[in-house]
C-alpha cells in the first residue's frame, strides 16, 4: 500500500541577580557567566523557581535497577536515572524563546537577569524536585531494526504544570552521557543546536505540531566531530537546548518493550499514554488500544501533510523520531525545500533518499506499520483486524488533509474537489519542471493581483512566479485558476489577505541557518536572535528581513551546502 505524492520570576534560593534592566539586557543581547566563579555587585532578590516533578512517571514505571551512566544494555524498565554532566568552561545564554518561557513555564522576563539561570538551563544545576531520567527506547532506522537506542545525550528534568493547567515535560539535549550513549560523548554542538532551536520555534509559528525550544546555552567545552563522516575531524563547541513537549514518548518507546517481550510494561505504557494524553479514549474500553492506534494513524497523516504544506523534510524520520502524540520532534538534518522537487533529500547521510520530501507520507505509513507490529501482542484477533483496517485508511486521510491544505494555500473555497485536485497537481508539476521556489511561488501567488496574472504582467520582484511563468502551460493553468478564484472570493483583496495568512514569506532556509551558525561559531549570536524574531512572524513582511534578502533567491555561496546526521 503506497501513496503517490501529488505533487521564562524564579525564586532561586539565595541567588543574586544582575543589576541590569531588561532593556539593557536586550541591547547587550547576550550574557556571559563562568560557572566556576559566580559573583555579582548587586543586592540579592528572591524569586520563585518552578518546581518540577516526575512523580507520575516514577510511580508508574519501574526504573533501571543499575545505577550509573556507563553504557549498557538495559532491561525491564522505561527510564534510567541519569544526571546531566555540566558543560565545562564559560557558559553563555545565547538565545531564549521569551514566548515559551512566559506562556509555558510561567517565567517573567526579569528571570533572564539571574546568574543562576544559565546553570539551570544548561544542566549544571537541577530544578527543585527534579529527578533526571534518560528514556529507553528502540527503533527502526532507515528501515532496519536497530535494537536499543534511547536518550544518548538527553535528560528529562521533570514536568511542570503551569497556571493554565498545561503540563510540559522539560528535556535537555546535549547534556552528557547516559546508559544509552553507545559510542557517543553525550554532547551536542553549536551547529546542530542552533538549527534545532530555530527550527522548532519556526515550525510552531508556522502552525505545525512540534516540540518547543526554550533556550540555547553554549559553552567553551571542546567537542570533536567529523561533520560529514569523511575522516576530517574538527573541534567544535558544546551546547545545550532546553526542549519542551507534552510527552517525549515515541513509536520506538513501544517497540523496544514489544521486541523484548516485556508485555506488562508495554500495557502499562499504553495505559499511561492513553490516560494522560488521549482524553477522548475511555480507559476502561476493552478496545482502547485500537482506538489509540486509530488516533495515531489519523494525527500522523495530518502531521506529515502539514510538513508537506510548508515544504519541510524531516531528514531522519525513523520510528525512534516519530512521536506517539504526532508532534514533530528530534530536529537533525532537516531542510525546507527551495526549488520544488519531490526527490529533495536534506540529509547527506541518506544515500538512498529514503527520507526525501516526497517519500514522507510513505515513511509515515511504514512507521505506523511498525507501531501496529509493536501492538500485536496485546491485541486479540478481532482487534488486529480492526487496526489493519484503520491503517488501510491512512492514504485517504493523508490525501484528504493534503488537499485541504493546498486548496487553502491557493485561496480556493467551496467543494470542487476534482477540479481543485487537478489545479494543485498541475501547479506542482509546473513548479517541478521549472524548479520554481516552493515557498515563494505560493507567497507570490498571494501577493500578485488577478489582473497581473490575467495579463501576464508579473512584476520582476516576484522572481518565483517569473520562473513559473516560463512554463509552456502556465497561461493555461492561469485560465483555469482565475475563474475558480472568482467563485471563491468577493474581491481580489479579500483573496490576497486570506492567502497571505497561510503562505509564509519566511522559512528557515538552509543558507539562513548556515549564516547564523557561522557567526555563532565565532561567538556572535546576533543573527540567531534575529532569525528567531523574523521566524516568529513568518506571514508578515518585515523590513529587516527584506534588507537581508530572506525572501530572495538563495545567494550563490549557498549552493552545495550540506547537512548530515553528525551533531
Amino acid at each position: 500500500m503506497g501513496i503517490t505524492t501529488i505533487y521564562f520570576l524564579f525564586t532561586l534560593g539565595n541567588n543574586v541577580l544582575l543589576c541590569l534592566s531588561y532593556s539593557e539586557f536586550s541591547r547587550k543581547n547576550e550574557w556571559h557567566f563562568n560557572s566556576q566563579n559566580a559573583s555579582s555587585s548587586c543586592s540579592a532578590r528572591r524569586h520563585t523557581i518552578p518546581t518540577l516533578s516526575y512523580k507520575k512517571l516514577i510511580e508508574t514505571f519501574p526504573l533501571d535497577e543499575i545505577d550509573g551512566n556507563y553504557v549498557r544494555t538495559v532491561k525491564r524498565c522505561v527510564f534510567s536515572e541519569s544526571s546531566p554532566t555540566p558543560l565545562k568552561g564559560s557558559l553563555k545564554l545565547a538565545a531564549v524563546s521569551k514566548e515559551a518561557l512566559e506562556t509555558m513555564l510561567d517565567l517573567d522576563a526579569s528571570a533572564l537577569l539571574s546568574e543562576d539561570l544559565v546553570l539551570y538551563l544548561g544542566g549544571s544545576k537541577l530544578f527543585p524536585s527534579s529527578v533526571p531520567l534518560a528514556h529507553r527506547y528502540g527503533g527502526h532506522q532507515f528501515g532496519y531494526w536497530a535494537g536499543q537506542l534511547g536518550d544518548g545525550r538527553a535528560h528529562l528534568l521533570g514536568e511542570y504544570t503551569n497556571r493554565k493547567g498545561e503540563t510540559w515535560e522539560l528535556q535537555l539535549k546535549g547534556s552528557g552521557k547516559t546508559p544509552y550513549s553507545r559510542s557517543g560523548d553525550g554532547r551536542a554542538v553549536v551547529r546542530s543546536s542552533v538549527r534545532e532551536f530555530l527550527c522548532s520555534e519556526a515550525m510552531h509559528h508556522l502552525g505545525v505540531p512540534t516540540s518547543r525550544a526554550a533556550s540555547l546555552v553554549v559553552s567553551g567545552e571542546p567537542v570533536w566531530r567529523d561533520p560529514f563522516y569523511n575522516g576530517t575531524v574538527k573541534k567544535e563547541r558544546g551546547a545545550v537546548v532546553l526542549r519542551l513537549a507534552k510527552s517525549w514518548f515515541r513509536i520506538g518507546s513501544l517497540e523496544i518493550l514489544s521486541k523484548s517481550g516485556e508485555l506488562d510494561l508495554l500495557r502499562k505504557m499504553l495505559d499511561f499514554v492513553i490516560e494522560e494524553h488521549f482524553a477522548s479514549i475511555n480507559k476502561d474500553d476493552p478496545d482502547k488500544y485500537v482506538a489509540f492506534f486509530s488516533s495515531v494513524v489519523n494525527e500522523t497523516a495530518h502531521m506529515v501533510a502539514q510538513w508537506m504544506a510548508v515544504g519541510f523534510a524531516h531528514g531522519v524520520a525513523n520510528t525512534d523520531n516519530f512521536s506517539l502524540l504526532s508532534i514533530t520532534i528530534d530536529y537533525g538534518p532537516f531542510g525546507f525545500m527551495e526549488a520544488y522537487n519531490p526527490n529533495f533529500v536534506p540529509n547527506t547521510s541518506d544515500d538512498e533518499g529514503r527520507y526525501s520530501v516526497g517519500a514522507q507520507a510513505n515513511v509515515g505509513l511504514f512507521n505506523l506499520e511498525k507501531l501496529l507490529e509493536a501492538l500485536h501482542p496485546v491485541l486479540n484477533p478481532n482487534q488486529r483486524s480492526w487496526a489493519k483496517a484503520f491503517l488501510k485508511g491512512y492514504p485517504q486521510i493523508y490525501q484528504r488533509r493534503f488537499h485541504e491544505l493546498f486548496t487553502t494555500k491557493l485561496g480556493l473555497k467551496g467543494q470542487e474537489e476534482t477540479d481543485d485536485g487537478y489545479l494543485i497537481a498541475f501547479l506542482l508539476k509546473m513548479m517541478e519542471d521549472t524548479a520554481a521556489d516552493f515557498t515563494m511561488t505560493f507567497r507570490q501567488l498571494s501577493e500578485v493581483s488577478a489582473q497581473q496574472l490575467r495579463s501576464g504582467t508579473i512584476p520582476m520582484e516576484m522572481w518565483a512566479l517569473q520562473d513559473l511563468s516560463r512554463h509552456k502551460f502556465f497561461s493555461e493553468w492561469v485560465n483555469m485558476y482565475l475563474p475558480r478564484l472568482q467563485r471563491a472570493h468577493a474581491s481580489d483583496e479579500a483573496r490576497q489577505h486570506s492567502m497571505k495568512g497561510v503562505n509564509p514569506r519566511y522559512i528557515l532556509r538552509n543558507w539562513m541557518a548556515e549564516s547564523a551558525i557561522r557567526k555563532a561559531e565565532n561567538d556572535d549570536f546576533s543573527e540567531v536572535r534575529l532569525l528567531q524574531e523574523v521566524l516568529s512572524r513568518p506571514y508578515t513582511k518585515q523590513p529587516r528581513a527584506e534588507e537581508l534578502h530572506y525572501a530572495y533567491r538563495p545567494p550563490h555561496w549557498a549552493h552545495g551546502l550540506k547537512v548530515s546526521c553528525s551533531s
